[in-house]
């Protein structure tokens, strides 16, 4: 199965919503769909914020990856932050997640995005072996920390 990545657009959006509470569930994140509808939509109409790719068959996706945009005085400029990334557990192991990522990576350099930043699990080892293979590295005396506002 290919790991083609496709821009998802407004139309995509109930194609994308199963991936998504898919993916919410797995990961323990508690969100109504209303909530997750509000927060996707901006995001498929454009906006300068992030994007939004579907894997897979555009009619069929296989999972999503979600990459969200900031700015960086250290990385010099745009950087980027990989929100979500999902693959059904069905096509998982089949190096999609790489192929993923080896394609959208010079995508994203190619527009500007000076460094991609994301946020793995712990107990996640598969994930963490796969993005040190693609030269995602642990920051030295780092540690992401959040704070709601809302």
């Amino acid at each position: 199965m290919s790991a083609a990545l496709h821009l998802a657009r407004p139309d995509d959006l109930e194609r994308l919503k199963p991936l998504v509470a898919a993916f919410h569930a797995h990961a323990g994140i508690e969100q109504s769909d209303t909530d997750r509808t509000a927060a996707l939509k901006p995001l498929l109409e454009g906006s300068p914020h992030g994007a939004i790719y579907l894997i897979g068959p555009r009619r069929g996706p296989v999972g999503y990856i979600i990459v969200c945009f900031g700015y960086s005085v250290e990385m010099g400029g745009i950087d980027g932050f990989i929100n979500e990334f999902y693959i059904r557990k069905a096509v998982r192991g089949r190096g999609m997640g790489a192929e993923v990522l080896r394609t959208l990576l010079p995508l994203l350099a190619e527009y500007g995005v000076r460094a991609i930043r994301l946020e793995v699990d712990d107990n996640n080892t598969s994930a963490k072996t796969l993005y040190a293979r693609l030269g995602f590295k642990a920051r030295k005396n780092c540690h992401l920390m959040t704070r709601k506002l809302v």
